[in-house]
């Protein structure tokens, strides 16, 4: 697994997008102060797959992915892997009960050539390439196909996460044994053995069912194949016979056939001449035209009667008058006397209302004089009451003063207004003057009323006056109408006449209607009639035409009841003579049949010499063609004969290629068999992993020597390693009980052991194409330093993996050749690639 970008938004210290591009990064280093977020690189890397991180202590510390009061984390991983291109994803999401849980989760692997620049151009997942995996739980086992190692295994062999850097070095046998059997994929040896073992299996299930068919088939052998052929020979003879055999059959056949045909035409013959009967009610149908001829005549001279009658006092009516005009002179004279009345009425009424409006005119020039009297007397007052004012000043100041009030000759407040004196004039010119307003007050109410009254006498005047000279004109109008009438009883008169003649106009035409209708019952009477006529001649040219074949006579088509006595004699004569000739006929048949027997047993018998099962042809009289029958049934033989023949090829060509068959099987469980055998004891593998180890161990002894100027060397016993101190003779020591930086040393070692040998070994994904330590380079001198930075710069040198190393060591940085140097502030962490 090599990878090629991360980007990272909302993931624990990287609060804001960073992106970190690896894209030619062979040997690079992680560098910055310490807490800055190096290793979170890392922690994303394996997040990104694995969905967890070493340090987090599993799952559960999913919550550690978001950022501080961050609700949402991504994380995006394109990387390589056994020559493909894949891209990983993950987004972690904070609902609003503040869980922390994975919202998506995927993997997809990338068309060929996918440039990793394309990712700024802001594409949509659909063209990222194939989805492997949607889920968390789908992602669990994608990964591990895409990169070749659980998670375990990848964080002790890819990338180093601090704490864990010696965990491949003190892993247990079996553990590390895991280790490079996924590493080398030696796991195959095991599926090759579980594939042998099914081939085997299923080998021999298909040797069993082709040891079935072949005992299916054990009738394939040259003496039944002999027997067929003969069988087949002797079946075309047959036909051949039969076939001689059967043109004399055919001729006793159409023989039988048409004596038959002519017995069975007699005998349809004699049915047609013996159903030759007249009509039952031939006289009643013939009779009934007559009667009802007779009947639609009557009807006819009923309807010319009534309706003569209807035509005569229809002009009895036109000449009587014109009813209308009778009736509206006798309106107009009931309306005359009505309006004279009416008039009469209106003019004593003119009288009594003029002599009543006189009156109220009367009245009201009385009320007026009345009211001009009250004016001048209340003006007289009012002289009066100024007069006494001027003589008693003092009385009438005395009217104009209120209690509280000032004064209006000494400006002072009035306490009390003094009583005016009982003898003053004032008082007495005041109470007349009062008294005098109420008068004339009622005066001109009273001159109000009377007018009122005039005017409303005068309206109704008016209306009654129009009313007469409109009731005038209305009689003088009727009188010039009704100037030449003969007066109202003699209209009476002649309206009854009128009305006395439509009463017998409408009995006429009623008379008139039922005449029609009893014409028209008549009509359809000697319609029906005639039908019946008709239908009972088309029964007889029924029959006569069913025996047209027989040449009846001819038919008088002026009498029906003649007609069926000719055809009715004609019948019966023809009918005897054709009985006499049916018992000829019958005999004639009876020889044919006879005939015919003897044909079809001969050809019967041929059937009975060759063994072949066919039932008598003819044994009825069914109308079968025994002729036919036979040759069939030889011919069905011959194919029946054949077809055996043709199976029995088969099934000795099907049992020949079943042997071929069984041959390949046996060869195959054999080989199976053996293959799963000689896997099953696991030795191949054991070998190969023993070889795998030695190889590992040689190659970490190098470097370790490297690293510790020749003190240390590394081997191996039973599956445990060692460290031999050759500054202390030699000594061998268990790895355990190294200090911190031998471990680390160590650990290098088999890291740097893992990455450069292990990967040339390997064919699968699981190739080593990459390494990231993330280990104290802190605790080292400055000579193990340098010979630390030596290995690692040869190591990615080779061109084959990828080298990286997460570190605050300046001396180490400065010599590699790609930095990202990691810086944070108080918002977030940032990452800037230096270097070449």
């Amino acid at each position: 697994m090599r990878p090629l970008r991360l980007d990272l938004a909302g993931f624990t210290v990287f609060r804001e997008e960073t992106t970190v591009d690896f894209t030619d990064a062979d040997f690079f280093a992680l560098v910055g102060p310490t807490g800055s977020g190096k290793s979170t690189i890392l922690d994303a890397i394996c997040f990104a797959l694995y969905g967890t991180v070493p340090r987090w202590g599993g799952t559960r510390g999913i919550a550690n992915a978001l950022a501080p009061s961050a609700n949402e984390a991504r994380v995006r991983l394109v990387f390589d892997a056994a020559g493909s291109r894949y891209v990983a994803s993950r987004v972690v999401r904070r609902d609003g009960r503040g869980n922390v849980k994975t919202g998506n989760a995927g993997l997809q692997r990338m068309p060929p050539g996918f440039d990793v620049s394309k990712l700024d151009t802001g594409m949509s997942p659909e063209d990222l390439g194939e989805v492997l995996a949607g889920t968390p739980k789908e992602m669990d086992e994608a990964v591990v196909a895409a990169v070749g190692l659980p998670y375990d295994q990848f964080t002790s062999c890819v990338v180093l996460p601090q704490g864990q850097f010696a965990d491949f070095l003190h892993a247990k046998p079996a553990a590390r044994q895991e280790i490079l059997v996924n590493l080398l994929d030696l796991g195959v040896y095991d599926r090759v053995q579980k594939s042998a073992s099914a081939r085997a299996s299923a080998a021999e299930a298909r040797l069993a069912a082709v040891d079935q068919l072949l005992d299916g088939l054990a009738d394939t052998d040259d003496d039944t194949l002999a027997a067929t052929g003969e069988r087949v020979t002797a079946m075309r003879r047959l036909a051949g016979e039969v076939e001689a055999a059967v043109p004399g059959l055919a001729d006793a056949e159409r023989a039988t056939a048409g004596a038959a045909d002519a017995l069975a035409a007699l005998d349809v013959e004699i049915a047609h001449l013996d159903a030759v009967r007249a009509p039952a009610d031939l006289g009643a149908v013939t009779g009934a035209v007559a009667t009802a001829r007779a009947g639609a005549d009557e009807a006819a001279a009923d309807v010319a009667a009534a309706e003569e009658r209807e035509e005569k006092l229809r002009g009895e009516v036109a000449a009587a008058g014109d009813e209308a005009a009778l009736r509206l002179l006798l309106t107009a004279h009931a309306d005359r006397d009505r309006l004279a009345a009416e008039a009469g009425a209106l003019t004593a009424g003119l009288a009594g209302a003029q002599a009543e409006h006189d009156a109220a005119g009367a009245a009201l020039e009385a009320a007026r004089d009345a009211a001009r009297r009250a004016t001048a007397d209340l003006e007289a007052a009012r002289h009066a009451y100024q007069e006494a004012q001027t003589v008693d000043r003092a009385a009438a100041l005395r009217a104009h003063l209120t209690a509280g009030g000032p004064c209006p000759v000494c400006e002072q407040p009035v306490t009390a207004v003094p009583p005016v004196p009982a003898g003053s004039a004032v008082a007495a010119a005041e109470a007349a003057g009062h008294a005098a307003r109420k008068a004339a007050d009622r005066a001109e109410q009273v001159v109000a009323e009377r007018d009122r009254t005039a005017r409303d006498l005068e309206r109704t005047l008016d209306r009654a006056r129009a009313r007469h000279e409109r009731l005038t004109a209305d009689l003088a109008g009727l009188d010039g109408r009704l100037a030449d009438s003969p007066g109202p009883d003699a209209l009476r008169r002649e309206l009854d006449a009128v009305a006395a003649l439509r009463a017998a106009l409408d009995d006429a035409g009623t008379a008139v209607r039922a005449a029609r209708e009893t014409g028209r019952r008549a009509t359809a009477a000697v319609v029906a009639a005639q039908d019946r006529i008709r239908s009972a001649w088309r029964a007889f040219d029924q029959v006569r035409d069913g025996l047209a074949r027989l040449g009846p006579p001819a038919a008088d088509r002026d009498d029906l009841a003649a007609a069926w006595d000719t055809l009715c004699s004609w019948a019966g004569g023809e009918l005897d003579r054709r009985r006499t000739d049916r018992v000829a006929a019958a005999g004639a048949v009876d020889a044919a049949y006879a005939a015919r027997d003897e044909a079809a047993a001969a050809v019967v018998a041929l059937f009975a010499a060759a063994g072949v099962d066919v039932p008598p042809a003819g044994a009825g009289r069914s109308g079968a063609d025994p002729a036919r029958d036979l040759t069939r049934a030889a011919a069905v033989a011959v194919e029946r004969a054949e077809a055996d023949l043709r199976r029995l090829t088969e099934r000795r060509e099907q049992a020949a290629e079943l042997r071929g068959q069984r041959a390949g099987h046996e060869r195959d469980h054999r080989v199976a068999k053996a293959l799963s055998g000689h896997l099953r004891a696991n030795n191949f593998e054991r070998w190969l992993l023993a070889e795998a180890l030695d190889q590992l161990v040689d190659g970490a002894s190098g470097i370790l020597r490297e690293l510790t100027s020749g003190q240390y060397e590394l081997v191996h016993d039973k599956g445990e390693f060692y460290v031999v101190d050759h500054h202390d003779a030699g000594l061998r020591r268990v790895v355990r009980t190294l200090s911190g930086g031998e471990t680390f040393q160590a650990s290098l070692a088999l890291a740097l052991a893992l990455s450069e040998r292990l990967a040339g070994m390997s064919a699968t994904a699981a190739s080593l194409e990459s390494i990231v330590l993330d280990e104290g380079f802190g605790t080292l001198d400055a000579a193990t330093l340098d010979t630390v930075a030596a290995t690692l710069e040869n190591l990615a040198a080779r061109g084959d993996r990828m080298v990286g190393v997460v570190t605050h060591v300046p001396g180490l940085a400065e010599r590699v050749p790609v930095r990202f140097e990691v810086h944070r502030d108080a918002r977030t962490a940032r990452v800037e690639r230096t270097g070449l």
